[in-house]
């Protein structure tokens, strides 16, 4: 099958349903407190609304498997826009697609798109060796426009954050087996991009004053590994934007998260 032709296809429909506990693991997972009560306790619950990208990460699995891409593929962003809060449990009714593929030569991006009326939310996948099949090469990524020093402010990761993240439904080996690891070029397992681009949220609405479940829209390029225990470097802009480093090299660029 040519890759261009994945283009486009369904990937199906999934009820997907989950309980309270299941939304305070992840917000313990994604670094909330035992004392942000209106995240990990059930009686004040709000749901994190990145929550819902846990929902939907069978499809993204299931094109893996339909062999639009191999072992080396890796996360290259994400986006997110809420329509409406996550309630505190209940069953969600998920539709995948396949969106553009775009040929970057010694690969393929392809984007996977999960819909539903609660969100929307894009995955965006980087393939190496399945580009160059004769496919649009894609938007070019912007530029930054000149600003000035944003509001700098630490943002702790913990040690066992990556196998506590795994309970939620990431398994790759990755993030627990140093072996597998290791084949990837990293001796110590990461930690999942999408839950250091959760936690980042946190510390986002922290700073602006906003609640982190009034998140309405979200994005992040991944550019670099975090380990368990790193503590890195989030800087942020008013109008949204933010840069996450990890020892002065970023690690989530293009970001921007926006609040109610």
């Amino acid at each position: 099958m040519n890759t261009g032709d994945w283009a486009g296809r369904p990937l199906g429909t999934r009820t997907v349903g989950y309980d309270e506990s299941d939304a305070i693991l992840y917000a313990l997972a994604v670094g909330a407190g035992a004392d942000d009560l209106d995240l990990v306790f059930e009686d004040r619950l709000r749901v994190l609304p990145s929550f819902g990208l846990t929902l939907a990460q069978w499809a993204p699995d299931i094109l893996a498997a339909a062999g639009a891409y191999g072992d080396a593929a890796v996360h290259g962003s994400q986006t997110l826009e809420v329509h409406r809060p996550l309630p505190r449990s209940g069953e969600i009714a998920l539709t995948a697609r396949v969106g553009d593929v775009w040929d970057k030569g010694t690969a393929a991006v392809f984007e996977v798109i999960v819909e539903c009326d609660l969100f929307t939310a894009m995955w965006s996948l980087f393939a190496p060796g399945r580009g160059d099949f004769g496919g649009e090469r894609g938007p070019s990524r912007e530029p930054e426009p000149g600003r000035g020093r944003g509001t700098i402010s630490a943002m702790s990761t913990f040690p066992t954050q990556a196998a506590l993240y795994r309970l939620t439904g990431d398994r790759h080996h990755i993030h627990i087996d140093p072996e597998a690891s290791a084949r990837i070029g990293q001796p110590t397992p990461i930690l999942q991009g999408l839950c250091t681009l959760a936690a980042a949220t946190l510390v986002l609405a922290r700073d602006r004053g906003a609640h982190p479940a009034d998140l309405t829209s979200l994005r992040g390029r991944f550019s670099g590994p975090v380990v368990p225990g790193d503590v890195l470097e989030l800087e942020s802009w008013p109008e949204g934007t933010f840069d996450l480093r990890r020892d002065g090299v970023p690690v989530i660029s293009d970001g921007k998260a926006d609040f109610a």
